[in-house]
């Protein structure tokens, strides 16, 4: 079978192996592997949606951020089978930013990202600090930063990818779901506020986080306490609650936003 980027779920039953993976240009499915023979076997039989020359995959991207740090993300460049951009554009960028927020973007066949590929956009899945996949050091880089750290890594790729001619950096636009959506709106409340006015022309929140003292009351017992390492402890850290929340800071937006709840 493919040689998959993606893994999880893995299950030992004697000498079979199943698991879910994906690569870059194939579905994510079941796969059983046999280890006495080395067969693999797709228990989806899943198909690309796409020819191969309609289907993007992701160049990993290392980029300068703050505090003398490095971040990540997997860039997907505009790709079709029978279309070319215009002569003299660069490509306007979606930022895709994943939820969690200690998750990770995958190097997997997504038809939400292609859908933009195959449009003429560039689409950048940022590992923001924090993610998972680049250890427990940058794991940790989170700590107490959500809504800082994040967001200046958002803003500091697009810097860098416009920096390098690669896009369009006044055709900039962020959107994510949950723990993204926060970092999203967030994006654009500040931006100004980092020095990096119009670094993102809009933004779309999939069921993000406005709040982060409501999110920190609200929450399911899973996550209970979550937000004191990841903001800081409550009681006591309101004020940074406060000031990282878009929700009090709403006036701030000057672009279009998008939320769907």
């Amino acid at each position: 079978g493919p040689r998959p980027t993606y893994v999880e779920q893995l299950r030992v039953h004697g000498s079979t192996v199943a698991y879910v993976g994906g690569t870059p240009t194939t579905p994510t499915s079941v796969w059983r592997v046999e280890l006495a023979d080395g067969t693999a076997t797709d228990l989806r039989s899943a198909v690309a949606p796409l020819d191969p020359e309609w289907i993007s995959t992701p160049e990993p991207v290392t980029f300068p951020t703050g505090d003398g740090e490095l971040a990540h993300a997997l860039l997907y460049p505009p790709t079709s089978g029978d279309h070319a951009g215009p002569d003299g554009e660069l490509p306007p960028l979606v930022v895709r930013i994943h939820g969690g927020p200690t998750a990770a973007a995958r190097p997997e066949l997504s038809t939400s990202v292609q859908f933009w590929t195959t449009r003429g956009f560039a689409v950048a899945d940022v590992n923001y600090r924090g993610s998972t996949g680049f250890g427990r050091r940058y794991r940790d880089l989170l700590l107490g930063a959500w809504g800082d750290a994040d967001v200046e890594d958002c803003l500091a790729l697009t810097r860098e990818l416009a920096a390098q001619g690669r896009v369009d950096g006044d055709r900039c636009v962020i959107r994510g779901g949950s723990a993204g959506g926060f970092t999203a709106l967030a994006a654009v409340c500040f931006q100004a506020d980092r020095g990096h006015p119009g670094a993102f022309a809009a933004a779309c929140s999939l069921y993000g986080v406005t709040d982060l003292a409501a999110m920190a009351a609200d929450t399911h017992k899973f996550e209970s306490r979550y937000l004191d390492g990841l903001v800081g402890p409550l009681p006591g850290s309101e004020d940074t609650y406060r000031a990282r929340s878009p929700l009090h800071h709403a006036e701030r937006l000057d672009r279009p936003v998008l939320l769907l709840q």
